[in-house]
């Protein structure tokens, strides 16, 4: 499809809904549903998708648009199956259609059928075969099926001509195993190969992160662009803040950029620049506000679309926050700021969720899914490294403690089909991550997968357990059961793409947590 709608754009109306309806086009149907979820209205844009398919199932550009959007925006690949059927049915030469159908039969785990039929693709078209595992290898590393990813591409070096994708993607792969210095040759291979550089090289500085090559990782880490909902916005286009800047009696914003969870393990060194004598504005969403507003009272926080809206003259330099360890001088583990606690709760927040919580001690906080986020690209990640609440408290229960539920967002509903251990369920009184850091000052512990409120705990100071994907995400490194951006944090680490056993693997060291628990 054509280049996506910009997310600036007004809201989609009910006429222009009502006239897709009823007289649609595959370009129509594809620039609405963007923009549909791009307004978080994802409900309605899949209804809106399944009725009118529904209608024009014989319309295999209509059935690819649609399949289209439901890869980009959900999760819900089953239905692209459904509908990659049908186009493959209607024209059974169509490559593209069929490598599609493979990739999604995988992504729901039906791998058998979705192997079986890249291998018949392969028979068929021995000329593109590079283009054929580059596509396998690719939805193998997006389904967390590593070992296989690295056997194919292992085979591919060996017998195959040199592609980027291959290359690219053999790097990812090496880094998602824990194998990150490794990667690093292949990364440089891929930036030699890119047309566009920029995407390795961001790979590059992440498996350098990863490995513990501070200096240079963070510094090519910072020379991204940054990743933003949109680039335009005027203090995105300031001079932005490099390392060795003077900043001293200088207007300075920091701004939101990539997840929650960034912001607020890297907001800490605000207070480095601060010191430095700079004026600095932070702009972040708005659940985010209130908390940083009472965390880092020398400084000016902004809702960040709302600042976005007028150009405010004066300032010096902007930067999003994740620069931050590269503008403050971050080259080793010891360099990292260790100003613990650097975010806080209001204590009379505090004392408000403490006469809702049970009494009972100790009590321990639970987060098992992390946000549901729309971009492609974090819909799969989104899945591996969410779990889900019934594998997680079923391995932790029983235990001699108080729980409480942390999770947000859809992912919450799964408490009401809960029927074990009592789990007490403050959420429902939460308004932002102000509210949430004041009931994670109540816990004796948080046990959470790789999401926002781990960072939040960690920022607060809290006992916290990460429970990592095997794909660990780059800031956790390749091994190592702490870290020093929370001395505070154990880590559990995922074997396999299940988080089943690691779950039980917690569940055993809660128990013993719990046995031996004093108050403090």
């Amino acid at each position: 499809m054509t280049a996506q709608p910009d997310a600036e754009t007004a809201s989609v109306t009910e006429q222009e809904i009502e006239d897709l309806r009823a007289h649609p086009t595959p370009q129509s149907l594809y620039d609405i549903g963007v923009k549909l979820f791009l307004e978080q209205r994802g409900t309605e844009a899949f209804q809106l998708i399944l009725d009118i398919v529904a209608k024009h199932l014989d319309d295999t550009m209509m059935l690819a648009a649609a399949t289209s959007l439901l890869w980009e925006y959900t999760a819900r690949h089953d239905v692209v199956v459904i509908l990659m059927r049908h186009i493959v049915q209607r024209e059974p030469y169509n490559l593209p259609a069929k490598l599609s159908l493979a990739n999604a039969l995988i992504t729901t785990g039906a791998e058998a059928e979705g192997y079986g039929l890249f291998s018949t693709l392969i028979e068929q078209n021995p000329t593109r075969r590079a283009e054929l595992c580059e596509n396998l290898s690719k939805v193998l590393l997006d389904t967390g099926r590593l070992d296989e990813a690295i056997r194919i591409l292992e085979f591919w070096s060996q017998t195959g001509e040199e592609t980027f994708a291959l290359v690219n993607n053999m790097a990812c792969a090496l880094q998602n195993v824990g194998r990150s210095r490794e990667a690093l040759p292949w990364f440089r291979k891929a930036v030699e190969l890119a047309e566009n550089k920029k995407r390795p090289a961001f790979g590059y500085a992440v498996s350098q992160i990863k490995a513990g090559d501070f200096k240079e990782g963070w510094h090519n880490y910072a020379q991204r662009d940054p990743i933003v909902d949109n680039e335009n916005w005027w203090f995105v286009l300031l001079p932005r803040l490099r390392q060795g800047d003077d900043v001293a009696g200088k207007r300075v914003i920091l701004y939101q950029e990539q997840g929650f969870g960034d912001t607020l393990q890297f907001i800490r060194s605000a207070t480095w620049l601060i010191d430095a004598g700079a004026d600095v504005t932070i702009a972040v969403p708005r659940p985010l506000v209130r908390l940083l507003t009472q965390s880092f009272p020398r400084a000016t926080v902004k809702e960040i679309r709302k600042f976005a809206e007028n150009r405010e003259e004066g300032y010096d330099f902007s930067a999003p926050i994740p620069d931050l360890p590269y503008i403050v001088g971050v080259v080793s583990d010891e360099t990292i700021p260790a100003n613990i606690p650097y975010l806080r709760a209001d204590p009379a927040d505090i004392e408000k969720f403490a006469a809702l919580l049970p009494p009972g001690r100790p009590r321990v906080g639970l987060v098992w899914a992390g946000a549901q986020r729309i971009k492609a690209e974090f819909v799969l990640t989104d899945r591996r490294r969410s779990s889900n609440l019934q594998d997680m408290a079923s391995a932790l229960t029983p235990v001699d403690a108080t729980l409480v539920n942390l999770q947000f967002g859809p992912p919450h509903q799964q408490i009401l089909a809960w029927t074990g251990q009592t789990i007490a369920d403050p959420m429902r009184h939460v308004n932002d991550m102000a509210d949430t850091a004041a009931i994670m000052e109540n816990l004796d512990l948080i046990i959470s997968v790789d999401t926002s409120p781990l960072h939040l705990a960690g920022g607060l100071g809290r006992p916290t357990w990460l429970v990592s994907r095997r794909d660990a995400c780059w800031r956790w490194r390749d091994e190592g059961d702490t870290t020093p951006w929370y001395p505070g944090m154990r880590i559990f680490r995922a074997k396999e793409l299940s988080f089943v056993p690691t779950w039980k693997e917690v569940g055993a060291a809660l128990h013993e947590w719990a046995a031996n628990w004093k108050a403090p």
